[in-house]
């Protein structure tokens, strides 16, 4: 089931990182736009050996519309242990779809699920969705608000060019306990309000690339435990594999950066992640 946004599929797979020492855990994936197959597949099952062989022994399968985030559960129940759930309406489907309280009320059927244990990706995106599309954007991100904090799973949100907005939004309607900014894409300015309101900083491979100085400065202030890594495959492939397709298998590579510019060795972030995504979405 490849996604219609999607553009990455054609792309050929990175070289596989050195593996790590510590076992961690990939905290954003969509592992649906790897492969087009069903969620128990032989080819699902590679990509996860492939990323444990490497260190990444777990990660967190994101939903990005009502068909894809019931993929995700399935996926979720297939492999225990090595998969969990996040279920939602992605900013830029929710104002387009057919139907949106049907699809709402799909997603809020899936939370109940004991394999999801988070809601997302949900958020702001004034960059794809336009200005007469936004109200239903903004509404969808209210629905999503109070699923996480009624089913008390932690909330996964996508912000492009709303950074504002979306924390405007989230002192409005009361953040729930874990609110996890995905890809985070803000400066050190806006790393510090998301320190100070208690928010967690998910970076993925972008904080590789040679021109992401904001995301560098920022990486660095993050307290430990506020801290995850993610590779939002099969976009972003960190450096040195730009460009390349993005699996959970890439993770190595985005945490060695990050150790380096915190001056910490990888196996011990490798560590504290694992334990923060624990801590966060429960056990795997």
């Amino acid at each position: 089931m490849a996604d219609r946004h999607n553009r990455d599929l054609d792309r050929k797979p990175a070289a596989l990182p050195a593996p790590l020492n510590s076992k961690t855990v990939d905290s954003h994936a969509h592992l649906e736009l790897i492969h087009n197959s069903e969620p128990d597949s032989p080819l699902i099952k590679a990509t996860l050996d492939e990323a444990a062989s490497v260190g990444v022994d777990r990660v967190v399968q994101v939903g990005y519309s009502a068909e894809q985030s019931a993929w995700s559960v399935k996926c979720a129940q297939s492999f225990p242990g090595r998969v969990l759930a996040a279920v939602a309406l992605h900013p830029n489907e929710a104002p387009v779809v057919d139907d949106l309280e049907k699809d709402l009320k799909i997603i809020e059927d899936l939370a109940s699920h004991p394999r999801v244990r988070a809601i997302g990706e949900t958020g702001l995106d004034f960059f794809r969705t336009p200005p007469e599309l936004q109200d239903k954007q903004r509404y969808s991100f209210r629905r999503h608000i109070k699923m996480a904090k009624d089913f008390k799973k932690a909330l996964v949100i996508h912000d492009r060019d709303s950074h504002r907005a979306v924390l405007d939004l989230l002192i409005e309607e009361g953040a729930p306990e874990n609110t996890i900014f995905h890809c985070y894409s803000g400066d050190a300015v806006m790393a510090k309000e998301c320190i100070a309101n208690n928010y967690i900083l998910s970076f993925a491979g972008t904080v590789t690339f040679k021109n992401a100085v904001n995301l560098r400065q920022a990486v660095v202030l993050v307290p430990i435990e506020q801290l995850l890594v993610e590779t939002d495959s099969p976009f972003l492939s960190p450096m040195p594999n730009r460009g390349a397709l993005n699996t959970p298998a890439q993770i190595p590579n985005t945490l060695r950066v990050i150790a380096d510019l915190r001056g910490v060795s990888a196996d011990y972030l490798a560590g504290a992640i694992s334990e923060n995504a624990e801590r966060i979405f429960g056990k795997f």
